[in-house]
């Protein structure tokens, strides 16, 4: 039997245009849009209607990175599945791409399997994987065209964490080759890790062993340094490039080089190296601990390169890197050591609205908000038009979001299964109210109504910047 909900009277935006709007959803498509109080919008019946007078009406927000559940030095990232997409939902996100983890000495297609077997039947909203390889060999290589036919088309290798996932420039460029040749994108966490493990551990032989020292030692030059590698065996490849949580303007120079010489190479950013920084890492009484994240926080003047990245589209798109920690039992594995301190930070649930706060702050306009946070993550990645914008025939992901409402970001409100918030006490403008994934309810009036096992894996086509 087919169910027809109307969302009325709000004013629809996408990367595109904003438009006031009514808009049609049938069996968990858009069927169709029509000006509001227009003799077609009004001839419209539905089984249910949603007012949205006075409120945005935007695509669900598609979050191209997290970490659900992932193993980091001998604990595991505190949000499941099933607690981080329904934080993710309560946020206006109703995509997210996580990274299944290929272990040393295993395929690709069992660590495919072991995400499977974390996500599958627990999330509330739908979801993809990228594919972490930490393994490049003659075996991996071929299964990466498997990959891509089976709907994992995106690849991320590190040229950080030596012993665990660093691959060498070889192994990066034989990727990049086959990629370039299947139609997949490679990801890069762009960190010269070598170089970092010496200053790790020359600090520590100096008793430099707080929390500050952790951005201290992942110096930005070292970001650059592997940003400005990655581009060029990029290049000498063929293949395009991806680079994952850009936070140091050196690093955003590169990228902007390599794009002004027209080169298919993009950049991602997220909220923490947006709107925290340095200041934060050096907090007194190991408080700095719960920001401890690779790539790490820089000082405030590397704000204003990534905003303009965003602007001037060196920067395609906003995700969170969401990789939750709780500060008593987890973060504190790192009292006096903090290299040991399990790098990740929560922000599932806040990236929409701290994008949305950029726009009150006149950072960026309203439609490049839904780009880099909706639309781009959904053409990056092979999943546009179904997911990231408001058109016929694409998945009724939408979210009625109040532009006027203010909240207090806090630990005590949030819905991340992690003790603390990363943005205590900070005041914003704009709150997700009615959250629609596929047509169904799971946010409705500020009340949760969805439950684990409504989202589906959604298998994703070549990204469109990529070919």
């Amino acid at each position: 039997m087919s169910t027809r909900t109307l969302v009325r009277g709000g004013l629809v935006i996408t990367a595109a245009e904003e438009t006031h709007a009514d808009v049609l959803i049938e069996d968990g498509r858009i069927a169709a849009l029509a000006a509001h109080g227009s003799a077609a919008a009004d001839a419209w019946t539905a089984d249910s209607t949603i007012d949205a007078t006075g409120k945005y009406v935007i695509p669900g927000g598609v979050d191209a990175h997290t970490h659900m559940e992932m193993p980091f030095g001998g604990t595991f990232a505190s949000d499941t599945f099933e607690t981080g997409t329904r934080a993710a939902a309560w946020g206006g996100t109703t995509t997210i791409i996580d990274f299944a983890i290929q272990s040393k000495g295993g395929s690709l297609g069992e660590g495919l399997d072991t995400w499977h077997a974390k996500a599958d039947g627990k999330c509330a909203i739908d979801y993809a994987f990228h594919m972490i390889m930490s393994d490049v060999n003659e075996s991996s290589l071929k299964e990466m065209d498997r990959l891509v036919s089976g709907g994992v088309s995106s690849f991320k290798l590190f040229t950080a964490y030596p012993g665990v996932f660093l691959s060498d420039d070889g192994q990066i460029l034989r990727a990049m080759q086959r990629a370039g040749s299947n139609g997949g994108l490679i990801m890069t966490h762009a960190e010269n890790g070598l170089a970092i493990d010496v200053l790790v551990e020359q600090a520590l032989a100096r008793g430099e062993r707080d929390p500050r020292y952790h951005g201290e030692v992942r110096h930005a030059l070292l970001e650059a340094e592997a940003t400005h590698r990655v581009i060029k065996l990029s290049q000498v490849a063929g293949a395009p490039l991806y680079v994952v949580h850009v936070s140091a303007q050196q690093a955003v120079a590169e990228l902007v080089r390599a794009r002004d010489e027209g080169l298919p190479v993009y950049g991602e950013t997220c909220p923490q190296y947006l709107f925290l920084s340095t200041d934060n890492l050096a907090e007194p009484d190991f408080e700095g601990a719960k920001y401890v994240c690779s790539t790490p926080l820089r000082p405030a003047e590397h704000q204003a390169a990534l905003w303009r990245g965003l602007r001037s589209n060196d920067l395609q798109v906003v995700s969170t890197d969401h990789c939750p920690f709780c500060f008593k039992g987890q973060k504190d594995l790192g009292k006096g050591d903090f290299s040991k301190i399990p790098n990740g930070m929560p922000g599932v649930e806040n990236r929409m609205d701290l994008l949305h706060q950029a726009v009150v702050d006149g950072h960026i306009s309203r439609r490049r908000w839904i780009e880099i946070a909706c639309a781009a993550p959904a053409r990056m990645f092979g999943l546009y038009p179904q997911k990231g914008t408001i058109t016929p025939g694409a998945d009724a992901d939408i979210v009625v979001y109040d532009p006027a409402a203010e909240q207090v970001m806090s630990a005590a409100t949030h819905h991340m299964n992690v003790d603390y918030s990363a943005y205590e006490g900070k005041r914003v403008t704009g709150r997700v109210e009615t959250v629609l994934s596929r047509g169904v309810p799971v946010i409705d009036s500020r009340e949760y109504t969805g439950h684990a096992g409504h989202g589906a894996f959604v298998p994703r086509g070549l990204g469109e910047y990529a070919h």
